[in-house]
């Protein structure tokens, strides 16, 4: 199969295997590996009826040496494992969860992209309530399953500043709810937002907080950060997906001297920052132009280019995860 690497949407593309194990019997059973897209499901399985369905998203990259470099994905670990306990499925432990991505990375070398065509391999770790149950209880039976693709830039439009709508007419996720979790049923809700964005000409949507529609909380499936003072700061919600990216750039944006807020950011503040974006791993920034507060029409504008500190953060951590520059914080493993 011929794959155009430069031009590579982010978009699922077929790979030669994919690896999963059951949790049965209280205890993990060893991985398989498997060249079937499809997955055998009870038809009362609990992710099925009641969500019980949590994923994660990391990448791997190919160094200009022809290592294969894996981008902090104990965090990964660690935050799956906290998505489980959250809704009550069996936790998949750190060392089965390694296990599983090294060899689905492994078994799928050819489908790595190229040093310098701009794309990854996206890595998709999945973990579901397979065992069946009709009342509303957990089960008692869990597929892990990692599959792979080959993915360019999350937005079309690369490292570019976006359009964002900013909506108080739809909530992502509810106080004290599934917000901090990486579950299926947070992105079901943010659809008819994203669409209503999407027919409107925005790249995304930026949420306040679904209690007071005062603060603003996730920025569609990504987090926010706004740039002023020589400051970062970023919003701090129970219903925010804590993002490794936003995570690794706050100590990325100390690192060159900036000082870093994690603090609660009200709707009103949008006006005094001198750069704003979106952070998360499919993307890992994308740079907002302008912002429009769909219930008043009140647009912020932030510039048609990236922003100065955006720019270099984006840069320095790309070049972290591709090897071009050393990795001083142990955030880099090598898949051999």
């Amino acid at each position: 199969m011929e794959i155009d690497w430069k031009n590579l949407p982010f978009g699922y593309i077929k790979t030669d295997y994919n690896v999963r194990t059951y949790y049965r019997n209280g205890k993990w059973g060893s991985l398989e590996l498997s060249s079937s897209e499809h997955v055998d499901i009870h038809i009362a399985a609990t992710a099925l009826h009641y969500g019980q369905q949590a994923f994660e998203g990391l990448k791997a990259f190919m160094g200009k040496d022809g290592k294969i470099r894996l981008f902090r994905w104990e965090e990964n670990a660690k935050r799956m494992q906290n998505s489980a306990r959250g809704i009550l499925m069996a936790e998949v432990p750190t060392e089965l969860f390694k296990k599983a991505i090294y060899k689905v990375v492994r078994m799928n070398k050819r489908f790595v992209p190229p040093y310098g065509s701009g794309a990854s391999l996206y890595i998709r770790p999945l973990l579901i309530g397979s065992g069946a149950q009709v009342g509303v209880k957990p089960a008692d039976e869990y597929l892990f399953l990692v599959f792979v693709t080959p993915v360019g830039p999350y937005f079309k439009e690369g490292f570019k500043p976006v359009n964002m709508l900013l909506t108080k007419e739809f909530d992502r996720a509810a106080p004290q709810g599934t917000g901090k979790y990486k579950v299926g049923g947070n992105y079901a809700a943010s659809l008819t937002s994203m669409k209503k964005a999407h027919d409107e000409g925005y790249a995304n949507v930026l949420y306040l907080d679904s209690k007071e529609k005062k603060y603003i909380d996730e920025c569609g499936p990504a987090n926010f950060f706004g740039i002023k003072d020589n400051t970062y700061i970023t919003p701090k919600s129970d219903s925010i997906l804590p993002s490794i990216t936003n995570m690794s750039l706050i100590t990325l944006a100390e690192d060159m001297g900036l000082k870093t807020e994690r603090r609660k950011v009200e709707e009103e503040e949008l006006s005094t920052f001198e750069e704003v974006g979106a952070c998360g791993t499919a993307a890992v920034i994308t740079p907002i132009k302008t912002i429009v507060d769909d219930a008043t029409g009140k647009a912020f504008n932030y510039g048609d280019e990236p922003g100065v500190v955006s720019t270099k953060l984006y840069n320095k951590l790309l070049a972290i995860q591709t090897g071009d520059e050393p990795d001083k914080y142990g955030w880099i493993d090598i898949v051999e």
